[in-house]
């Protein structure tokens, strides 16, 4: 009599410890923020967030981390700018802010295939995923969902719709729950900002900084 042989059930759901180990050798992870649930890799293997989302590559990634210090380094400009960006960052920071900015060398080209010359940076409001970030470092990132779907809202749907994503376990008590919008996104064009999408913070550009 043949006996079937069971087979081993993956989970997906790992410790913060495993997940952090798992985003440095490349997988794909993905951790609640104070928005919606991030899709995240480190920023050389971005690829992969692509083809797991079915993600257009005109539509760039936006690159995270746990302070802004960590996301300097991946834009350029002049003394100027950069005392217009800390500021609004000073503002809005940790929170659910992205800014548009040039992108200095550093940031690789498969982040924003289509126009390399500009990165979406952003510092989440969020005990998990700072805990992550300082740890991986800035993670390219963006919602967990398939191309042209609304955000999945909680990490259930995720492992569902993603079964080979390593996803966080909630280990933080008294974490809030993200708001469920996309963060704004404002591009500096190089004398103002741009709304390009007004989402968990209410940014009025008529009252903040220029040059």
């Amino acid at each position: 009599m043949l006996h079937a042989i069971p087979v081993p059930i993956k989970m997906t759901q790992v410790s913060l410890t495993n997940l952090i180990s798992g985003a440095r050798t490349g997988l794909l992870v993905s951790f609640p923020t104070d928005t919606v649930p991030a899709l995240a890799a480190i920023p050389e293997k971005a690829a992969l967030i692509f083809a797991a989302k079915q993600r257009s590559q005109d539509k760039p990634l936006i690159l995270m981390a746990a302070s802004a210090e960590d996301l300097w380094l991946y834009v350029k400009g002049d003394e100027n700018e950069y005392k217009v960006w800390q500021q609004l960052a000073d503002k809005y920071w940790p929170g659910g802010l992205t800014l548009v900015l040039p992108a200095s060398d550093r940031v690789p080209k498969v982040m924003n295939p289509i126009d390399p010359t500009t990165i979406g940076i952003r510092v989440p409001n969020s005990a998990i995923a700072q805990a992550i970030l300082a740890q991986t470092g800035p993670l390219a990132t963006t919602s967990a969902n398939f191309s042209g779907q609304p955000p999945l809202q909680s990490m259930a749907e995720i492992e569902v719709q993603f079964p080979n994503v390593l996803i966080a376990t909630t280990e933080y008590q008294g974490e809030m729950p993200g708001v469920g919008i996309p963060s704004t996104v404002a591009k500096w064009t190089g004398i103002n900002w741009q709304i390009l999408r007004q989402g968990a913070i209410k940014l009025d550009i008529s009252s903040d900084n220029q040059i």
